[in-house]
């Protein structure tokens, strides 16, 4: 009986052990989260899905977007993926290279990733003065953007850094949230 305790409690130990060996050898961690914009009455609107790996310090991320629940538009000679409801809200990924990673303090690539034009459906073309940017926050395990305005003129020429996000704080804007159909993104 104890010798069968005692090969059982070995046969943990080396299990236990390989545990820590891979988690050593392989420190990274995948997580997947949805992403939702809220109205201006906080219904929650499925737009996609956002993988994160954490490897060491860096944090990097991929969006899929559901774009079946876009329409396409043809704005301003530009194809775009819209969101109807009281506004048009037009999905404009940053056009340009960028690194996809953020950190646990500083989210604007995945705000450049995430930028909308807002437009009324009567009105003609696109208007790209009306962007939006989301000034993300990290609360417990969720990400949580506040709509911002931004002009989205700033990014008609690639930015001649790459490794830097173009969108600052000095281009931002505060808006009046109840005014916007989608003031709120949250990922969870």
């Amino acid at each position: 009986m104890y010798k069968f305790i005692i090969i059982l409690l070995a046969l943990i130990n080396i299990s236990c052990a390989d545990k820590n060996a891979l988690t050593l050898e392989n420190p990274s961690h995948q997580e997947t989260k949805d992403i939702y914009l809220l109205d201006n009455k906080d219904k929650k609107m499925l737009i996609g899905s956002i993988n994160f790996l954490t490897n060491g310090n860096k944090i990097s991320y991929q969006i899929h977007l559901k774009y079946e629940k876009f329409t396409d538009y043809f704005l301003s000679m530009k194809e775009m993926k819209c969101l109807e409801g009281p506004e048009l809200w037009c999905h404009l990924g940053y056009p340009y290279n960028n690194p996809r990673s953020i950190s646990t303090a500083d989210f604007s690539w995945l705000s450049h990733d995430l930028l909308f034009m807002y437009k009324k459906s009567s009105e003609f073309g696109a208007n790209f003065n009306n962007g939006i940017y989301y000034d993300f926050k990290r609360d417990s395990n969720k990400i949580i953007g506040t709509a911002m305005a931004v002009d989205l003129n700033l990014l008609a020429a690639p930015p001649e850094d790459e490794t830097t996000p173009p969108i600052t704080i000095h281009d931002i804007d505060e808006i009046e949230l109840s005014n916007r159909w989608l003031p709120k993104i949250i990922i969870e």
